[in-house]
């Protein structure tokens, strides 16, 4: 497995260069980027301007491990509102071009949510007909994303949709695509069940992981923890990841840092990278 972080794992006053270097400096051999409303990779950006990202990564001497966003948490692309659906359409198609632009095959898409409970006075869309506007999400960006080689990783998150590994295989299987698969993060499983049951039944389906720790006893956001400081059965998910042979990357997506590193946050970086290490020895 290809160790990597998360842009999200930085708190401090870095530039997109300097946390690159952070990273490598603490062992990392891959960067995690944002595709957001602005920044580096902005969604009204161009080729042009993405590719400096992928420039700055090989000036820093590290790879990019795929294209995250928190951009549907404010797209809902199961919302009653069709501009809202339009607007979830747009950042899809954006995200697999500058995917495609900066060099990484694998995006993580949040196609549709039922509601989320971090998300004040969020909409609440009825289960099925999130789930068909979820799929109409996706099969409508699927030529562009074999065309241009890019796979939409779907991400287990709160959003209080695909619930179980059983239903979320189902989703998946049922575009009949290898470009539709699962970005699964470890910590976001434990809340409502196990991430090593996940790993063995979606198998080859699991095309990128995010690590996270969390403990349940705390049932919010809050509950996020560093690796190996929380709940998640680390042995089960590194044998569960061995036993399906999974080789691809794994990025740390520490969130938030603040609570647990108020100082020095930079020590979070370093600290993770050694987690990482342990944990693919156990």
């Amino acid at each position: 497995m290809k160790k990597s972080i998360s842009t999200w794992s930085f708190y401090g006053d870095w530039n997109l260069e300097e946390k690159m270097i952070l990273a490598r400096d603490a062992g990392f051999i891959g960067f995690e980027p944002e595709f957001s409303e602005d920044g580096d990779l902005a969604l009204n950006g161009d080729d042009a301007t993405w590719k400096k990202v992928r420039a700055t990564a090989d000036k820093v001497g590290i790879e990019l491990s795929g294209l995250a966003t928190g951009l549907y948490w404010g797209a809902n692309g199961a919302s009653e509102n069709a501009e809202t659906r339009a607007k979830a359409a747009e950042i899809l198609d954006k995200q697999i071009r500058c995917a495609a632009a900066i060099g990484v095959d694998s995006i993580l898409v949040v196609p549709a949510a039922v509601g989320v409970d971090f998300i004040p006075d969020c909409e609440i869309v009825a289960y099925d007909q999130a789930y068909e506007r979820a799929h109409a999400l996706i099969s409508n960006a699927l030529p562009l994303a074999r065309e241009l080689g890019v796979t939409i990783c779907i991400e287990n998150v709160w959003n209080k949709f695909l619930l179980s590994p059983l239903e979320m295989k189902a989703f998946i299987e049922s575009f009949n695509d290898s470009h539709v698969a699962l970005y699964f993060d470890v910590g976001n499983a434990l809340a409502t069940g196990y991430p090593e049951q996940w790993i063995k039944i979606l198998g080859k389906h699991i095309k990128r992981v995010h690590f996270k720790d969390y403990r349940r006893n705390v049932g919010s956001a809050d509950g996020f923890v560093d690796l190996l400081s929380g709940d998640v059965n680390w042995p089960q998910v590194n044998h569960a990841l061995t036993s399906i042979d999974y080789n691809e990357w794994v990025a740390a997506e520490m969130i938030p840092p603040v609570p647990f590193y108020k100082h020095a946050p930079e020590i979070l970086i370093t600290n993770t990278s050694n987690a990482m290490d342990a944990i693919f020895k156990l």
